[in-house]
């Protein structure tokens, strides 16, 4: 079972209208179906974010690991013999 990126979704028949499905969104995302699997989203303008996302640089990724040290060592050592 696939999972689905979005709460509303609509059929292939209902994009013949798709107004009214973006109407009905909300502005939210829309996973299109089609014989119940998703065969794409329909992201209305007002979900895309207004600037593009920024790339942390690598003091920022270091730092953070540093950081997080305590939390994610426990995860590590359990990780290590699997």
């Amino acid at each position: 079972m696939n999972r689905i990126f979005a709460s509303q979704t609509c059929t292939m028949t209902e994009l013949r209208e798709p107004q009214k499905v973006l109407d009905r969104a909300n502005g939210k995302p829309v996973a299109i179906m089609k014989n119940s699997r998703v065969v794409g989203y329909l992201v209305p303008e007002a979900a895309t974010p207004e600037e593009e996302p920024r790339v942390a640089t690598m003091d920022e990724v270091m730092e953070s690991l540093a950081r997080r040290h305590d939390v994610n060592q426990p995860v590590l050592d359990y990780l290590k013999d699997k």
